[in-house]
């Protein structure tokens, strides 16, 4: 399918699916007229990578984890060292949200003053 096709079907712009292709996370084929052809299971890919990147992992991280994915929700087929990848991502993503409590308390004393 030409790309128009795929982000009709998925409601991701033209512009993130090549956006997405630069990354690695999904693949296209080059027509002899240039344009980019998906196999059918790119659509299911693009799902994958929404969900992954609504889970608020990086496209960096996306790229590590998506061979291991299965379904659009996505479920995973746990692949050598995918637990401690995602590990690593939910530690740092609690020291984010920790780093943010810090920040609101802070800025809540500064508007507590008269």
């Amino acid at each position: 399918m030409l790309i128009g096709e795929l982000s009709r079907r998925t409601k991701v712009s033209a512009r993130l699916l090549r956006y997405y292709e630069a990354q690695g996370l999904l693949d296209a084929r080059r027509a002899a007229n240039g344009y980019r052809y998906y196999d059918e299971d790119a659509v299911v890919t693009v799902r994958q990578v929404r969900a992954l990147l609504d889970a608020g992992l990086s496209t960096e991280v996306i790229r590590v984890v998506l061979p291991c994915t299965r379904g659009e929700q996505p479920g995973f087929d746990w692949c050598a060292d995918l637990r401690a990848v995602m590990d690593r991502e939910l530690a740092a993503m609690d020291e984010r949200i920790d780093g943010l409590r810090r920040s609101r308390s802070t800025l809540a004393t500064y508007l507590d003053q008269p």
